[in-house]
C-alpha cells in the first residue's frame, strides 16, 4: 500500500491538477466553509449556555444532594458524556464541605465527625467513577486508533481508484460504496482529524476530476445529493415550528452534521437549496437567542428580587432584640424569607454566587446573634434555677410548721417570689416545679385538716360561694345610690370572710370579680372595706378611671397566674382560661379609653 497523502503533500499534488479546477470546484459547494462556520458558532453557544445552566444548579445544594446528583450522574446511561458536569459536582462538593468545616471547627474527634461518613461515601462513589471513566476513555481512544486506520485503508483504495482507474461506470459503485464506508467510520483521535479528513477531500475532488464521470452520473449523483438536502430543508423548516426552542436547536445541530456527509447538487441550485437550508437556521437561531435573551431579563428580575430579599435579612440582622418572643418572631420571619427566596430562579451568571453569599452571610450574621444570646439566656436560667432551689429548700423546712397563720404568710410570700423568678432550664423545670408544688400543698394540706373553727376554710369557702350566688341574683336598680351602697355591702361582706382552701383560692376569687363586673360595671374596683355612704361622690371620669386601673390590674394578675403555672405539663387548661381573660379585659379597656376621651371632651 502506498503512503497516504497528508495536507503538505496534497499541496504539492493540488498545482500537477490546477487545470481541472474548474469541474472541482463545481463538486465543491461554496457555502460549506459558512456552514462549518455557523455550525461551530451554534455548537460553542449551546455548550456555553449548558455548562453555565448546570453550574447554576449546583447552587445552594446541599452535601447530600450533590453526593445523591453525582450517584445518579454515575448511574447514567450517559455517564461517560458527561465528564465535566462530574468534575462540577466534585468540585461544588468539595468547596461546600470545606465551607462546612470551617464553620464547624471545633469536632472533638473524628468518629464525630458529621461530615466524615458522607466524604467517605462519596469518595468510594467518585473512585468508581474515575476507574470507569479511564477504562473508557482507554477504549474510546483504541477505537478512534482502529477508524483512524480504517479511514487511512479508504484513502488509499480511493488513491488507488483514482490514479489506476479510468472506466466511470466500473468505479462509481465501488466510489459510493466508499463514500458510505467513510461514513460509517467513527470519529478519530483529534490530533489526526484534520489531516485525514483534508487527505479524504483532496481524492474526493480529484476522483471527479480525474476519473471523468459521465455527466449523466454525475448528474444523476448531483440530484441524489439534491434530494437528501431537501429532506434536511424540510426537517429545519419543520424545527423551526418546535414549541421546544433548545431541542429545536440540538436537533438542526445534528442535521447540519448529516449536511455535510452529502456531496454537492447541480451548481445552478446550490446557492438556492443552501440559502433555503440557511434560512431555516436562521430562525432557529434567532428563537434560541430571544430564549436566552428573555431567561437573562428573568434572571436580573431576580437578581433584583434577591437583592431585596437580602436587604429585608440584613435589616432583621441588626435589630436590637431583648426577648425570647421577639427571636422567634424574627426567626419566623427569616424562615419566610427562605421559603420566598427558594421560588425565585437563578440570578445572572455574574452574580448569581454573589449575591447567594451576601444573603448567607445576613442570615448566618442573625442566628449568630441569636447563638450568642441564648448562649447568655442559658447562664440566666442556671442563675434563676439557683433561686428557685433556695425557695423550694425554704419551702420543704416550712411545710411541717403548725403555725399556721405565719406559715401560710410565708408560703404566700414564697409563692410570689417564685413567679417573679424568670424561666429555668427546660429538662429541670417541670421536675422542681414538682417539688416546690409538692411542698405547698403538704402544708396546705395539713392546714385544712387542723382548721379551728375559727378558721373554718371550706365553711369560707362556702359562705363565699354564697355572696358570688346573690350578688348573680342581684336586680339593678335605677338609683345609683342604692347601687353603690349594695356593692359596698357586698364587697364588707366578703372581705370579713376569713381564708378558703388553697387550691380554691384564685377560682373563687375570679368568680366574685367576675359577677361584680357583671352587676356593677360602672362602679367595680371602687370600693374595698369603706362603706359608700363615707366617701364623697365621684364624677363619671374618677368612676371610669378606677374601673380601668383595676382592670389593668387583673391583667397583670392574669399574666403572673401564667408564669405561675407555664411550668406544669398538665396547667394548659388554665392557662388558655387565663389567656382569654387577658383578652376580654383588654377589649375591656380600649372600651375604657374611649368612653374617658369622651367624658373629657363633654367637659
Amino acid at each position: 500500500m502506498s503512503e497516504t497523502i497528508f495536507p503538505e503533500k496534497v499541496l504539492e499534488a493540488v498545482s500537477d491538477v490546477e487545470k481541472q479546477k474548474e469541474d472541482i470546484n463545481e463538486s465543491q459547494e461554496a457555502p460549506a466553509v459558512q456552514e462549518t462556520a455557523a455550525v461551530q458558532d451554534a455548537q460553542e453557544t449551546v455548550i456555553v449556555e449548558e455548562v453555565k445552566e448546570k453550574l447554576e444548579n449546583l447552587a445552594g445544594k446541599t452535601l447530600a444532594e450533590l453526593s445523591d446528583m453525582f450517584r445518579e450522574l454515575k448511574d447514567s446511561t450517559d455517564s461517560m458524556l458527561r465528564s465535566k458536569e462530574a468534575e462540577n459536582i466534585k468540585s461544588a462538593f468539595y468547596k461546600l464541605l470545606g465551607k462546612l468545616k470551617s464553620d464547624n471547627p471545633e469536632e472533638p474527634n473524628t468518629l464525630n465527625n458529621p461530615f466524615e461518613a458522607v466524604e467517605e461515601n462519596f469518595k468510594a462513589v467518585y473512585a468508581d467513577y474515575k476507574k470507569e471513566r479511564a477504562e473508557y476513555n482507554r477504549e474510546q481512544d483504541a477505537r478512534r486508533e482502529e477508524n483512524l486506520a480504517a479511514k487511512k485503508a479508504i484513502i488509499e483504495e480511493l488513491k488507488a481508484m483514482v490514479e489506476n482507474n479510468d472506466d466511470a461506470s466500473a468505479s462509481f459503485p465501488a466510489f459510493r460504496e466508499l463514500q458510505s464506508r467513510w461514513r460509517e467510520a467513527g470519529p478519530v483521535p483529534v490530533t489526526a482529524y484534520r489531516d485525514i479528513n483534508d487527505t479524504y477531500q483532496f481524492y474526493v475532488e480529484k476522483f471527479y476530476d480525474m476519473v471523468k464521470i459521465s455527466r449523466d452520473l454525475r448528474d444523476l449523483d448531483f440530484q441524489k445529493n439534491l434530494e437528501a438536502k431537501e429532506k434536511f430543508c424540510e426537517a429545519a423548516e419543520k424545527l423551526a415550528e418546535n414549541d421546544n426552542v433548545v431541542n429545536a436547536f440540538h436537533e438542526l445541530q445534528k442535521l447540519h452534521e448529516q449536511w455535510k456527509e452529502f456531496g454537492p447538487v447541480a451548481k445552478e441550485k446550490r446557492d438556492d437549496i443552501w440559502n433555503r437550508f440557511k434560512a431555516a437556521t436562521a430562525v432557529i437561531n434567532k428563537r434560541y437567542q430571544a430564549h436566552f435573551e428573555t431567561r437573562k431579563e428573568e434572571q436580573v428580575a431576580n437578581l433584583a428580587a434577591k437583592q431585596e430579599l437580602c436587604e429585608q435579612v440584613e435589616a432583621i440582622a441588626v435589630k436590637e432584640v431583648a426577648s425570647s418572643n421577639e427571636w422567634n418572631d424574627l426567626s419566623r420571619q427569616i424562615e419566610e424569607i427562605q421559603a420566598k427566596w427558594r421560588t425565585i430562579g437563578f440570578a445572572t451568571r455574574k452574580e448569581n454566587q454573589k449575591i447567594y453569599d451576601r444573603f448567607r452571610a445576613a442570615c448566618d450574621q442573625f442566628y449568630g446573634r441569636k447563638r450568642d444570646y441564648y448562649a447568655g439566656f442559658k447562664d440566666s436560667m442556671n442563675a434563676n434555677l439557683d433561686k428557685k432551689m433556695a425557695i423550694i429548700e425554704k419551702a420543704e423546712a416550712l411545710k411541717t410548721s403548725t403555725e399556721w397563720k405565719k406559715a401560710t404568710d410565708q408560703f404566700i410570700e414564697l409563692q410570689k417570689e417564685w413567679k417573679e423568678i424568670g424561666a429555668v432550664p427546660r429538662k429541670k423545670s417541670e421536675q422542681i416545679w414538682k417539688r416546690f408544688r409538692a411542698a405547698c400543698d403538704e402544708f396546705f394540706a395539713e392546714r385544712d385538716k387542723n382548721a379551728r373553727p375559727e378558721n373554718d376554710f371550706y365553711g369560707n369557702l362556702k359562705a363565699k360561694k354564697q355572696i358570688i350566688d346573690e350578688i348573680k341574683a342581684y336586680v339593678p336598680v335605677d338609683d345609683e345610690t342604692a347601687n353603690a351602697e349594695a356593692l359596698a355591702a357586698f364587697n364588707a361582706r366578703w372581705q370579713a370572710i376569713g381564708h378558703v382552701p388553697f387550691k380554691e383560692k384564685d377560682t373563687v376569687n375570679d368568680a366574685y370579680r367576675s359577677a361584680i363586673r357583671e352587676k356593677f360595671p360602672a362602679r367595680q374596683g371602687t370600693l374595698r372595706n369603706t362603706p359608700r355612704s363615707t366617701r364623697a361622690p365621684k364624677s363619671e371620669k374618677d368612676l371610669l378611671m378606677d374601673k380601668y386601673r383595676a382592670l389593668q390590674q387583673d391583667v397583670t394578675t392574669y399574666e403572673n397566674n401564667i408564669g405561675f403555672f407555664s411550668a406544669s405539663k398538665n396547667s394548659e387548661p388554665l392557662i388558655k382560661q387565663m389567656q382569654e381573660r387577658i383578652e376580654q379585659a383588654k377589649a375591656e379597656l380600649k372600651e375604657l379609653e374611649q368612653k374617658i376621651r369622651e367624658t373629657e371632651e363633654d367637659a
